[in-house]
């Protein structure tokens, strides 16, 4: 009875010895995270929850990532800032001063980036994020935030080049823009352009952010008989001011907005109400956009689909890329300390299928954006930077004369 026990303790005892390290290779790598799940943004933050997972168990599956030879494990330690900026920040510091995360991906929106790149900042641990564009976020001369989004300045920079060459040439335009970070500077940024461009802003107005009520402003759109349309706000503010410009009878030859078009969700809430609106994405699923875990950017995209249920668009795209340039920047720098991987950040250089990540010395990379419509059942590519890929439907017809 003595020597059975003693063989089971024994066996049991090289059990726990030989299960420990493999235990710890799991988490070796810990990414932090604060995303919207809950709140008036929820439908876009979990793009980037999902996006993080699916990097994640993809890259450990090809055996993690690989630091001085060996292999390390990456998890996620993710935190519900419920759509509160003042939660996601003290979720930020607790990542780093409680949990001991070992770096930071980001959460969606720019004004989270703002504030919460400030506690990556102040902790020199470095974030990666894709889900702030405005200019803001970068000209602060911060050294550990970088991100995946072109800047907010110029996303209507495409679309702007896309006017100038439609015949006829539209005339008139109204500029309406939310009251938050990502939306001033994409106002900031298309106002000029346009004036550089040689049209009439008669509309500049900006709105509060999570708006209800578009009524005051479709009417001034109506009475003054504007050509374009152009809206740079959040997707629950697109839906309610399409909705509204039906309702009134709204239909200037050419709307386009920020968000929402390349969302499936965003389309599938509007039905064919969303034929003829107009976008932009930096990112579609293009076999051409080779990846070294995914393979490409469509078979990325058949994956997402397949595990989460909906198509990815680019804000889950920006997402894995964020995990991606973390671990080629550890795996370039042959370390997980923070300041070796934000030194490795700065130089790092590689394809995904996001597109190729290199940022610039503010810790931003520019990628063009791609002009998109809404043509009946498709999302359609219609000018990148070498023009016209497919005509536009346009001029954009009354509500009551559609089909």
């Amino acid at each position: 009875m003595l020597l059975t026990s003693f063989r089971l303790f024994s066996g049991l005892l090289i059990s726990l010895l030989f299960a420990a390290p493999a235990a710890a290779l799991a988490q070796d790598v810990v990414l932090g995270a604060s995303v919207q799940l809950t709140g008036p943004v929820a439908n876009t933050g979990r793009y980037y929850r999902d996006a993080y997972q699916l990097a994640i168990d993809k890259i450990n599956t090809a055996g993690g990532v690989k630091i001085a030879g060996q292999p390390h494990r990456l998890a996620l330690k993710l935190y519900d800032n419920q759509s509160d900026v003042n939660l996601s920040v003290r979720q930020y510091t607790q990542l780093i001063t409680q949990d001991k995360v070992n770096l930071l991906l980001g959460p969606f929106a720019s004004n989270f980036a703002l504030a919460d790149s400030a506690v990556s900042e102040k902790y020199k641990v470095p974030m990666v994020q894709g889900g702030g564009a405005s200019d803001q976020i970068f000209t602060r001369q911060f050294k550990y935030i970088f991100g995946t989004l072109a800047p907010a300045s110029n996303y209507f920079g495409s679309t702007i080049d896309m006017l100038k060459v439609l015949k006829p040439v539209p005339k008139t335009v109204a500029l309406l823009y939310a009251d938050d970070a990502f939306d001033v500077s994409v106002a900031e940024g298309t106002r000029p352009k346009l004036k550089q461009a040689g049209f009439n802003i008669v509309m500049d107005e900006r709105y509060s952010t999570n708006a209800t009520d578009f009524n005051s402003l479709l009417s001034q759109i109506k009475s003054k008989n504007v050509d374009v349309v152009l809206v740079a706000g959040h997707e629950t503010e697109i839906l309610n001011f399409v909705r509204q410009a039906k309702s009134l009878a709204v239909a200037p030859k050419i709307y386009s907005f920020t968000v929402g078009v390349p969302s499936e969700d965003f389309r599938k809430a509007l039905g064919s109400d969303a034929d003829y609106a107009f976008g932009m994405t930096a990112w579609l699923p293009s076999p051409l956009l080779k990846d070294r875990w995914f393979g490409d950017a469509a078979q990325f995209a058949k994956e997402y689909k397949a595990k989460y249920g909906y198509d990815p668009d680019y804000h889950a795209a920006s997402g894995v890329a964020d995990v991606e340039a973390l671990v080629q920047a550890m795996e370039d720098a042959n370390s997980m300390d923070p300041q070796k991987v934000r030194d490795a950040l700065a130089k790092v250089k590689f394809d995904s299928l996001y597109g190729p990540i290199a940022f610039n010395q503010n810790g931003q990379i520019d990628l063009p954006q791609v002009v998109i419509q809404v043509q009946g059942n498709d999302l359609v590519e219609v000018y990148n930077a070498k023009g016209f890929v497919k005509q536009p439907k346009y001029p954009m017809p009354a509500w009551n004369a559609r089909k």
